[in-house]
């Protein structure tokens, strides 16, 4: 449809592009839309702006996302380090006659780390795979946000464009 977006732009046919992309949930539509409806004024900071908002709607998440990788291994930490201060505490107050009733302390205070780390190596794969997700829309709305710009100023300047080939993956 993007495609075809941009073939209907090269003829300055603006009501046919409009009637086509009706109801579209693309979000490069989107930002071609912007850039049309505003192409007499600024397309191009019509379409900075839409593709701004689009990518931070993309990315509203992975803030989240940043927070548990950053955090759980801390929690994790101050789990054991909390552990270990009772552990010790226990130590202080049964002496050395009951030295299982401290190692399990301990080693019970070492799974808190170990799911925190767990937790944060769990998280940064989602958060790895969204982030490349928003990269890979960033660079396809670049592309096509420049393909819509070269055909208003060539329709402005008179000229006609190649057709283009192509797609994009949303």
């Amino acid at each position: 449809m993007v495609n075809e977006v941009l073939s209907l732009a090269e003829t300055g046919n603006w009501e046919k592009v409009r009637t086509r992309i009706k109801g579209s949930r693309d979000f490069v539509i989107k930002i071609l839309v912007a850039g049309i409806l505003h192409r007499e004024f600024s397309m191009s900071k019509a379409m900075e702006t839409a593709a701004s908002d689009e990518l931070d709607r993309m990315r509203r998440h992975l803030s989240l996302l940043d927070t548990i990788i950053t955090v759980s291994p801390l929690l994790g930490i101050f789990g054991t380090v909390i552990g270990i201060i009772l552990s010790f505490d226990m130590l202080g107050s049964t002496g050395i006659e009951e030295p299982q009733a401290v190692t399990a302390g301990i080693a019970q205070a070492l799974i808190t780390t170990a799911s925190g780390l767990g937790i944060a190596i769990l998280s940064l794969f989602p958060f790895n795979y969204f982030n490349a997700r928003v990269e890979k829309a960033a660079m396809i709305i670049e592309k096509y946000a420049t393909s819509l710009e070269i055909v208003h100023e060539a329709l402005a300047q008179g000229d006609r464009m190649p057709r283009r080939g192509g797609s994009h993956e949303g």
